[in-house]
């Protein structure tokens, strides 16, 4: 059985009018669809890759992104938002994903703040959103979310650096899985992400967090200090209260759990 990445296949699926370009292999569809968003490319531009050989994620580390078995996508937005805020854009495309893996494979993940989601413990994506920011007005001019979800795990699985983390979505290839699950996560991005005002999806980012009262790491400029993540806020920030008993709200960052 194959599961082929299909621009009509894809299109079959979607709700609202998306330009879908597939490409078998790309350095990165981030890097590939900021150039396209800098000579004003329209939004609902998207950009899905069967393998990437320049795949990144936050902080720029390296995306892993193997062939025929995952989802490389990113999707150009112009929301009216402003920059400080683009946590609900990111928890916006995690509720996106979270609900279209549930809706085509009835399987629970949850989200690790601010973008990963998990299966069992295990990460099955990744979430990473750029963008350019207007000096006037201090809102994004355009924004990209890039998502790398592993659908399955790799012919020779995954690499050594991430084999004890990642997971994947199915355990047995499944016909046409992949093009389901873009076109129903591009799906959820109409309904999610182009109505961040109403914040629909802000109850549901809570539910879905993995995070509440788990011991974790909160990493900062190299350092790395113990907490305990309380809650999520109606802004998506992380509430957590240090061994000193202080308590702080994230916008942004970097968490880890501890074991």
């Amino acid at each position: 059985m194959k599961d082929i990445l299909c621009e009509k296949e894809i299109s079959k699926h979607l709700n609202d009018e998306y330009n879908i370009k597939v490409f078998d292999e790309i350095d990165s569809t981030n890097i590939y669809l900021k150039q396209l968003a800098k000579n004003n490319a329209e939004p609902h531009t998207v950009i899905i890759a069967n393998t990437q050989t320049s795949g990144h994620g936050r902080f720029d580390r390296k995306f892993h992104s193997p062939k025929n078995s995952g989802i490389y996508m990113s999707v150009l937005l112009k929301p009216d938002l402003e920059a400080e805020k683009s946590v609900l854009l990111t928890a916006a495309a995690a509720v996106a994903v979270n609900e279209a893996i549930f809706s085509l494979t009835g399987k629970k993940t949850e989200i690790k703040w601010v973008n990963d989601i998990l299966l069992e413990g295990k990460k099955v994506c990744g979430i990473l959103t750029e963008g350019a920011i207007n000096p006037k007005t201090l809102k994004f001019d355009w924004a990209i979310i890039g998502i790398g979800v592993n659908v399955y795990t790799p012919e020779n699985d995954f690499n050594s650096e991430i084999k004890n983390i990642a997971g994947a979505v199915s355990e047995k290839t499944q016909e046409n899985l992949r093009n389901k699950l873009c076109a129903e996560i591009l799906n959820n991005i109409s309904l999610y992400c182009e109505n961040l005002q109403n914040k629909s999806f802000i109850s549901k980012y809570k539910e879905y967090s993995y995070l509440k009262d788990k011991r974790i790491n909160v990493i900062r400029n190299g350092s790395s200090t113990p907490a305990t993540a309380l809650f999520i806020d109606d802004e998506c920030r992380l509430a957590v209260r240090y061994d000193d008993e202080t308590e702080e709200l994230l916008n942004s960052g970097e968490i880890s759990i501890k074991l």
